[in-house]
């Protein structure tokens, strides 16, 4: 569909407007989860189910966001998924116990997801080709700008006023912005009529949740059968009849088949690596300062912010590099990095310099800013060009969601240890159980490195060296 620069640039002002406070809301929890779990009295392993589960529910929604765009016009599906976004926020400021703040989390990611996914597709549908590159960059640009800030933003309001506060205002900018796109967006994605899988996202669904819940619980003393044992047995079976249900399908809700790249799978599984350490520890890092350390809100975000910055910064320049030198180069220098910047983690007290958590925080999102979109790069690169939705689809949901597991794993860790090491039985943390954290991440950093090493890049190098040397041979019969 065709229309004017003017209505464009509204209609782009309304997504715009939705990805930012979407995408702050996503980040926001690392500062003030401790303020949150202290007002429920909740601990950490129930705690961290406002991140994991809002992480987990995103993965579960992109892979039925592309069956949303295709099947419903512009206007409504944006109506309905900041109509979502905006509940969910609601119930999360007015929230009286964890479930329904837990339910306002879940819904907030279902709209976030579609509504992310949705102001990629309108950008490439509605700007000209000569366009794209500028208009991509702001969005890129505000989107990866805006949860950098957030976690600072979201410590100073939690020390001055009050947590819910982020969420009243996050309700408001979601209310306005609704009746600003009910007259800026247009319809302009084709739509048809189309069934669609439930079964398939039932059991993808439930079968990650019942999975997730079952990791979130290995630190328990009690009721180990239900809530660790059967739990996982359901996951794990649920997962494996969606698993044969995709390969059957003509059609499938994801297509696994596309694993068979190696390439692919190889970016898939260190991707999934990465985000499993990175989410968690991004979680726990603040728990220390806050609760093992007694800092304040403001003072974790404002340590957190450095590394965070760089690693919005490198973004674009990783892309560069990887153009110049290709994958392998660029792929052991960041996971090198990753893991000498999560070791030090490891050796935590109670009075550790603000520098050496700045200093180490930062070493390590350089190396994720290495690796995180130049691996998705080199993977999908081998895909053939009607593969490439799939291939982000099922990357996409499988390394979002192994940030949840990873952020489970690491809390269930850190919760085990503070109780094996702690006499007070209601203390939440204390400084034995983040280090015992941070080395199950050290131990994924180090399986991450280890891939690279082994497997990525090689052919790539083994390719060159062809080249360079056929290059030789023709100049020299020149």
């Amino acid at each position: 569909m065709d229309i004017d620069k003017k209505s464009r640039n509204a209609m782009f002002g309304a997504l715009l407007i939705g990805s930012i406070i979407s995408s702050m809301l996503q980040t926001s929890l690392t500062t003030t989860l401790p303020a949150i779990m202290s007002e429920f009295s909740v601990e950490a392993a129930t705690g961290q189910w406002l991140t994991s589960g809002y992480t987990l529910a995103m993965g579960v929604m992109i892979p039925a966001t592309a069956f949303l765009l295709r099947r419903f016009e512009t206007r409504k599906l944006f109506v309905f998924s900041m109509g979502v976004f905006g509940v969910g926020t609601l119930l999360s400021a007015i929230a009286y116990n964890f479930s329904v703040m837990m339910t306002g989390r879940v819904l907030q990611a279902i709209g976030n997801g579609i509504l992310l996914a949705m102001v990629q597709v309108v950008i490439l549908t509605v700007f000209p080709m000569n366009k794209r590159g500028f208009i991509m960059g702001i969005y890129g640009l505000a989107v990866g700008g805006a949860p950098v800030v957030a976690p600072t933003i979201a410590g100073i309001v939690v020390d001055i006023f009050n947590w819910r506060i982020i969420f009243w205002s996050a309700f408001i900018i979601s209310i306005i912005n609704i009746i600003y796109g009910l007259f800026a967006v247009k319809n302009v994605l084709d739509v048809k009529k189309m069934s669609f899988d439930i079964k398939s996202m039932l059991l993808g669904s439930l079968g990650f949740t019942s999975l997730l819940y079952s990791l979130g619980n290995l630190g328990a003393e009690e009721g180990i059968v239900f809530k660790i044992i059967l739990p996982a047995i359901l996951g794990v079976f649920m997962l494996i009849v969606f698993v044969k249900r995709q390969l059957q399908l003509k059609d499938p809700f994801l297509e696994i088949r596309i694993l068979n790249n190696t390439q692919f799978r190889l970016s898939v599984i260190i991707s999934m690596l990465l985000y499993s350490a990175m989410i968690g520890g991004a979680m726990i890092l603040p728990m220390y300062m806050q609760i093992a350390r007694g800092l304040s809100a403001t003072m974790s975000g404002l340590i957190m912010m450095p590394g965070s910055l760089i690693l919005a910064l490198l973004n674009p320049y990783a892309g560069m590099i990887y153009d110049r030198f290709g994958i392998r180069r660029l792929s052991i220098t960041g996971s090198i990095f990753v893991l000498l910047g999560t070791i030090p983690l490891c050796f935590l007290t109670e009075s550790t310099e603000v520098f050496y958590l700045i200093a180490s925080q930062t070493i390590r999102l350089i190396g994720i800013g290495c690796l995180m979109m130049p691996i998705v790069t080199w993977g999908m690169s081998t895909l053939e060009k009607e593969g490439t939705s799939h291939g982000t689809a099922l990357l996409s949901s499988l390394r979002t969601i192994s940030g949840a597991i990873g952020t489970a794993v690491l809390v269930a860790v850190m919760g085990f240890a503070t109780k094996l090491m702690n006499a007070d039985a209601n203390q939440v943390v204390n400084v034995f159980g983040i280090n015992g954290a941070f080395v199950v991440a050290s131990i994924i950093s180090a399986l991450q490195l280890t891939i690279v090493v082994l497997y990525v890049g090689k052919k790539d190098r083994a390719s060159n060296l062809v080249h360079y040397n056929e290059n030789i041979r023709n100049e020299s019969r020149i």
